[in-house]
């Protein structure tokens, strides 16, 4: 770890709890090309440390999280180059979504655009009191491009992700809170360290528990419900094979703290 160079992008490591800082606060951490790449290599690095057990995403400066895409980049774009650069973002926050470990959003100021997107595509989003967020895309003619038409209906319903990028308007914490998009909103101080506390008390759990509930969560979700029940119980039994589970077990009738493995 640590061999990553990244101009805008910090990975730091504190036990098996991984944060990445999207850094870039002169352009109120837009995404770009550059921004995008160097996320994905960060994730991957991520995904590739075994000892991981939960992530941290958050924002650099004081105002954003990520403030939305970079419009100064798209502007001038093709249609084909809006495409590449859709694939892009899209093939990140899939990564981001996809990782085995949970992701969670501190989200500390403006999370606007494709960083609203970015912060949906997390396991869930804890918000400072300071935090905005919003899809306003149509208000320069276009719609959400990495992902937010579709995670956001998913998360909210169809009538309230309707509402809110038809008309672009911004949201404050507490009515993201209001809506089931952000879980707690924190003082901005508290922020983080409630993040932390919450990454390091999933980071005492079975991995590979966790590890597969996030999976049957994700996959189940758009499957019927009987399938979907099909691939709970398959996953439930798969983990017996597992010494974590054995030892989870035994520290539990023997009345002693579990120490996990991960295997």
């Amino acid at each position: 770890m640590g061999a990553m160079t990244a101009e805008f992008i910090k990975l730091e490591l504190d036990g098996p709890v991984a944060t990445v800082t999207i850094d870039r606060p002169k352009a109120l951490n837009a995404l770009n090309s550059q921004v995008l790449h160097e996320l994905d290599a960060a994730l991957a690095e991520v995904a590739a440390h075994r000892a991981l057990r939960a992530m941290i995403l958050t924002g650099g400066g004081e105002k954003a999280f990520v403030a939305g895409g970079d419009i100064a980049e798209m502007a001038g774009m093709t249609p084909q180059q809006a495409l590449a650069f859709s694939s892009l973002g899209h093939r990140v926050l899939g990564a981001l979504e996809q990782l085995p470990i949970p992701v969670i959003a501190a989200v500390n100021g403006f999370a606007l655009g494709g960083g609203c997107e970015v912060a949906l595509a997390c396991d869930f989003i804890y918000a400072s009191e300071k935090a905005k967020f919003g899809l306003p895309e149509v208000t320069l003619a276009v719609i959400p491009g990495f992902g937010g038409t579709q995670r956001l209906t998913r998360l909210l319903g169809r009538a309230r992700a309707k509402e809110l990028i038809f008309t672009g308007d911004l949201i404050d914490a507490a009515k993201a809170k209001e809506l089931g998009l952000a879980l707690e909103v924190l003082a901005p101080d508290k922020l983080m360290p409630f993040c932390k506390d919450v990454a390091q008390k999933i980071a005492k759990r079975g991995p590979l528990g966790v590890m597969q509930a996030k999976r049957v969560i994700a996959h189940g979700a758009d499957l019927p419900l009987a399938d979907a029940n099909e691939l709970e119980q398959q996953a439930f039994a798969a983990l017996f094979g597992s010494g974590d589970q054995r030892e989870g077990m035994k520290a539990f009738v023997e009345k002693r703290p579990a120490t996990f493995s991960g295997s």
